[in-house]
């Protein structure tokens, strides 16, 4: 395979620093030649020397060429693909033609006629012109980034939910990109002497492609309402759920392993999971909630997979608390932030409560793992260690609105042991006093539990809210 970037523009970090050091470089020559000068003429040379780049420099959450690239290498790694070769187009804007221009595209097919490359593989998106021109050109199959996550996604989808979401997405990917020429578009024949029904191979093509489309919707939407109807009866139950999300191997099913004991899938690759897990966990209030485990986002995500994957990611969009599960390894963490976030608004989720879990700090050395146990707003964890497990856990619980904690004083008669056996099982009890037959307990628990207990109650009108 061969991999090609595209740099439109903005310098990658590489040139950038070279051209800064021939920048000093020829500063220094300068002071050498005109020390002579006064100080306000040396100044004045600086200024003229060293432009300014803050018009130049690229945004904190942007990812330059490099980078790109390299998360590129990762997902051709997720799907399995060996890189015989990489090229760099570093042009002012898009060819409408060809993406990187005529001079580029001959460069490339020399590459693969010489390493017998069998896949072109761009980390862009092509036009539907664009793919056709570079399929025509080059001696070997083309795609672009979406079709590589796409052709991930098939890799990964284990369940049918899972394989009728990827298909509609390819689907909806590939209708407007169907193409042919020669007899392929030339119109149906009919019998000896008669007329055809004057209809292209390409036309029947795409009425073929609408046909399993509208027919996967339905079978999506069936899906959605099975899942509708889980919630409700799940919400019979006072029990909230928590979603984690975040990008693309962030390390989200590992953590969702450490939290729930859980065994699903963890995996380097990206878009590991793509079927959401359930499972319920305890929390240091003794309240129980589900823990939903979601699939990965990444940059310029195909909105055709945040459509057709709309019936998994509502478990997002009804939970209580979302945890945005991030790379605190990562060198672009805030450029994965901004994209996470913008598939979050997209879904109409944004303004939901949010924590944000910084992971892998076991990859970090002793200074930069104690900057981030500092910082307010944020947890820190590694979620292969378990190490900042216990403080995401009380974060969740001060998160929660859902069946608050109170606070009460019961008195249990002896004999109701099976209310004292809940008692003991959903709250927590901060003082236990026995006065003959009876128990006394001042107790803190979920509202939906007291309420149950409330013949009980040493006080009517004792309960409130914890903390208050």
């Amino acid at each position: 395979m061969i991999l090609v970037g595209l740099d439109l523009g903005v310098r990658s970090r590489s040139s950038r620093a070279a051209q800064t050091g021939a920048r000093e470089a020829a500063m220094c020559a300068e002071t050498v030649a005109f020390d002579s000068f006064s100080e306000s003429s040396l100044e004045i040379l600086r200024t003229e020397a060293i432009p300014a780049r803050t018009a130049a420099a690229r945004p904190a959450t942007e990812l330059d060429a490099e980078e790109s690239l390299a998360e590129f290498r990762e997902l051709v790694g997720s799907a399995g693909g060996v890189v015989v070769a990489e090229v760099m187009q570093r042009r002012g804007r898009l060819d409408p033609a060809t993406l990187i221009g005529s001079g580029k595209v001959e460069e490339i097919s020399g590459i693969a006629a010489s390493t017998e490359a069998d896949l072109v593989l761009f980390d862009h998106d092509l036009s539907p012109t664009q793919l056709r021109n570079l399929e025509a050109a080059l001696p070997c199959r083309v795609l672009d980034r979406t079709q590589l996550i796409l052709d991930i996604f098939a890799r990964h989808a284990r369940t049918a939910e899972g394989k009728l979401q990827v298909e509609l997405a390819q689907l909806e990917y590939l209708l407007p990109r169907l193409g042919g020429k020669g007899k392929a578009m030339s119109q149906l024949g009919g019998g000896i002497g008669t007329r055809g029904p004057g209809e292209t191979k390409l036309e029947t093509d795409r009425r073929q492609i609408k046909r399993r489309i509208d027919h996967l919707k339905e079978e999506l939407e069936q899906v959605r309402r099975v899942r509708k109807q889980q919630r409700q009866r799940r919400e019979a139950v006072p029990v909230p759920t928590v979603a984690l999300v975040g990008y693309t191997n962030a390390g989200k099913s590992t953590l969702f392993n450490q939290l729930t004991g859980a065994q699903v899938l963890q995996s380097a690759k990206m878009f590991a999971t793509l079927d959401p897990k359930l499972r319920a966990i305890e929390l240091p209030s003794r309240r129980k909630v589900l823990l939903s485990d979601t699939v990965g986002f990444i940059r310029n995500l195909p909105h055709t997979l945040v459509t057709s994957f709309r019936a998994t990611l509502e478990e997002v969009a009804q939970a209580e608390v979302l945890l945005h599960i991030r790379d605190a390894a990562s060198t672009y963490g805030e450029e994965q932030k901004t994209q996470v976030e913008r598939v979050l608004d997209e879904l109409e989720v944004l303004s939901k409560p949010r924590i944000e879990v910084l992971n892998k700090i076991d990859l970090l050395d002793e200074h930069e793992r104690a900057g981030l146990l500092e910082r307010s707003g944020e947890v820190a964890v590694s979620a292969r260690t378990g190490e900042g497990v216990a403080a995401l856990l009380a974060a969740i619980d001060s998160a929660l609105h859902t069946d608050p904690l109170l606070e009460a004083e019961l008195c249990v008669p002896q004999q109701e042991g099976a209310v004292l056996a809940a008692i003991e099982a959903g709250m927590t009890v901060h003082s236990r006093e026995y006065e003959g037959n009876l128990v006394r307990l001042t107790v803190s628990g979920p509202a939906s539990l007291i309420g149950r207990l409330r013949r009980f109650r040493l006080r009517d009108g004792q309960d409130a809210p914890l903390g208050s």
